[in-house]
């Protein structure tokens, strides 16, 4: 089957020049380009009018270019939008981006694949067979997209990102890594990298490779468990990846780094909101420099778990608080349209849950 052109997304800088150099034109155009690229978020070669007609007719007839569609959006009460984005033009390979605002911020979760391979039980996108890998423009895109709409709904850019969506990030590595450089980069959208946070299940390999990389991006790990039989039972990935190679793989990170991770843990009733749970997350803790994030579980269709009880989870965060450590409670935004954290995909684009607006392609 034959293959259609290169696509001028995925070429590096130095790798742009040189294409352009054999197309006959002069170095300084590759910082044109790539600021259509990058800054500008041109979807065709035909929208990069400061360029010649001759120039563009070249990169069109040597290269691809085509964006990620914002196919749907879901708007929630409480100003949450839940976007469907289609990739390659395929109805059945659909990712989510959520925009959520509050008084202090306005956040942008995106997708690293279509789909996800690591079956987690309390997570409706790990439903899904894996689909692809998404490419770091289809991660752009995203970011590039839901600041737009944030801009439209609320005057303002968005604050932070966070790569908490569909699929696991690190499985990603390298298109994860080259889209924050466009992401904080110039060309670009010049964010800070300080505004953004990688959410893992726990790959760690993949965590001390970021050690070795330096990254300056915020890291956080979804443990919800700090004892591996439960941990196991939940998260597939804790049976190659358990607590004690994480726990190293961490402690390497906060070495090459200086960056103190963030651990997630949703709290399920009966399973892992006790107070033995606490004193073993305390205990995981104690030589990891961290935060923590105590999240309400927001249930799925045919799910095995529930949301703890008030007390349960005071009682919690109590002792964790004891042991002087920083907690936070998080509470869900966007749950009227599965928004919320583990719900993308709990419901299909054409789902009924909430009111929502079909994007005309125009």
């Amino acid at each position: 089957m034959s293959q259609g052109p290169p696509d001028i997304r995925a070429l590096s800088q130095e790798e742009l020049t040189q294409a352009l150099l054999n197309l006959g034109e002069k170095p300084f155009r590759t910082k044109q380009v790539s600021e259509w690229l990058w800054t500008h978020a041109a979807g065709s070669f035909e929208e990069m009018t400061s360029l010649g007609k001759g120039l563009r007719s070249k990169l069109s007839e040597s290269f691809s270019l085509s964006r990620i569609e914002l196919a749907e959006a879901q708007y929630s009460k409480d100003g949450t939008v839940k976007c469907a984005f289609q990739i390659d033009g395929d109805d059945q390979r659909v990712v989510e981006g959520v925009l959520i605002p509050t008084k202090k911020r306005v956040t942008a979760c995106i997708s690293s694949q279509v789909g996800c391979g690591l079956a987690c039980k309390f997570c409706a996108t790990g439903r899904l067979k894996l689909l692809k890998n998404l490419t770091a423009g289809e991660m752009y895109d995203q970011v590039q997209m839901l600041n737009a709409l944030a801009h439209k709904q609320h005057d303002k850019g968005l604050s932070n990102i966070v790569y908490m969506g569909m699929g696991e990030p690190l499985l990603n590595y390298r298109n994860l890594i080259a889209s924050v450089d466009r992401i904080t980069g110039t060309p670009g959208l010049a964010m800070s990298p300080k505004r953004i946070t990688v959410s893992t299940a726990g790959i760690g390999s993949a965590i001390k490779r970021l050690g070795d990389d330096a990254v300056k991006f915020n890291l956080a790990l979804s443990l919800h468990a700090a004892n591996d039989a439960k941990r196991n039972h939940i998260m597939a990935i804790n049976e190659t990846n358990n607590l004690a190679v994480l726990a190293a793989a961490l402690r390497y990170f906060v070495d090459k780094t200086g960056t103190r991770p963030t651990f997630e843990f949703i709290v399920f009733k009966d399973f892992n909101d006790g107070l033995q749970d606490a004193r073993e997350l305390a205990e995981f803790c104690k030589n990891i420099p961290c935060k923590i994030n105590i999240i309400e579980y927001n249930p799925i269709d045919g799910g095995e778990f529930q949301q703890t009880t008030p007390q349960r989870l005071e009682d919690f965060v109590s002792l964790l608080e004891d042991r002087n450590l920083i907690v936070n409670v998080r509470r869900s935004r966007g749950k009227d349209i599965d928004a919320a954290c583990g719900q993308l995909a709990n419901k299909n684009v054409a789902g009924e849950a909430a009111p929502r607006k079909r994007i005309s392609r125009a």
